[in-house]
């Protein structure tokens, strides 16, 4: 935060606020700490900045205002361009004012009482549109928000990590999460979708175009029967007629155990491409979500 001659006072308020909230906390600091700090009464700080509050807006305003024109900057730009220009000039910014940010962190929820906060929300916003880009479906707008992520909490989590190598991981990163899928892994760019689970397809909805992903039927037990002598396949022996013995059970016909090669492949195909969740997975395989995890887990 540079010194402005015109406004010494002010400046030398928001300085001490700033290193009292990170010793202690925006709760747990009053103004008359503040005062003490520098030698001034509670109401010269009043004069300033009317309530506490105030002073955090004020800390947080230079973050706003470089997010603002980064974003005012990329608005016009061809899709790519303007995805890359928010992306990395968004890290920059983190990282110019990762101090107050850092400090900032727990407490910014409490600028929403001026308009700050709102200017956060339409920040935000605009950033997920640029990152998504034009005619963007449900998945492109999830990477974007999670791209945003990626380019911001980081700077909070890793504070003894320098400001060279906390960019190149970040961006790194959000390459990573950015890149194509690939071509069989491609998710349906609408919302509206149901599962065919006998024919193994994915119906757009919406659209009303189908498209294949090709999942191994599930493994059919043989009917088990359960008598008084013991379990043993259906076709071992006849049904025991009504009233005589021991009424016969079949076993309930449920899912099957275990998958086999081509299904787990298959499951570990969808789940690494981001395509399907664990529910939809195990709804598609017709197994329960452990049996999933479990042969998720690579060995």
């Amino acid at each position: 935060m540079t010194a402005d001659p015109a406004d010494d006072t002010r400046t030398r308020i928001l300085r001490a606020a700033l290193d009292l909230f990170a010793e202690h906390g925006y709760q747990r600091t009053s103004l008359r700490q503040i005062g003490e700090r520098l030698r001034l009464t509670k109401t010269a700080i009043l004069y300033h900045f009317p309530a506490k509050e105030h002073l955090l807006a004020a800390l947080v305003e230079p973050l706003v205002a470089d997010l603002e024109a980064l974003l005012d900057s990329a608005q016009g730009q061809p899709t790519e361009l303007a995805r890359w220009t928010v992306l990395e000039g968004w890290v920059d910014i983190m990282l110019a004012h990762r101090r107050p940010l850092g400090m900032l962190f727990h407490d910014i929820a409490l600028v929403g009482r001026g308009d700050t906060y709102h200017r956060l929300i339409v920040i935000a916003m605009r950033a997920n549109d640029l990152i998504a880009g034009p005619d963007a479906g449900r998945l492109e707008r999830v990477r974007a928000v999670q791209a945003v992520a990626a380019c911001s909490d980081p700077i909070v989590f890793f504070t003894d990590v320098s400001d060279e190598v906390l960019r190149a991981d970040m961006l790194d990163g959000v390459r990573r999460l950015l890149a194509p899928l690939p071509p069989d892994a491609a998710a349906p760019r609408t919302d509206a979708t149901h599962t065919d689970a006998t024919a193994g397809l994915r119906v757009d909805a919406a659209a009303g175009a189908r498209t294949t992903t090709t999942i191994p039927p599930p493994a059919r037990e043989s009917p088990t029967r359960v008598t008084a002598r013991g379990a043993g396949p259906a076709s071992a022996s006849p049904a025991t007629p009504p009233g005589a013995g021991t009424p016969s059970r079949r076993r309930r016909p449920g899912r099957p155990p275990a998958l086999g090669r081509e299904q787990v492949e298959a499951a570990r195909r969808m789940h690494a491409a981001g395509t399907h969740s664990v529910d939809a997975i195990a709804a598609a395989l017709g197994v329960s979500r452990a049996t999933v995890y479990r042969h998720l887990t690579v060995p």
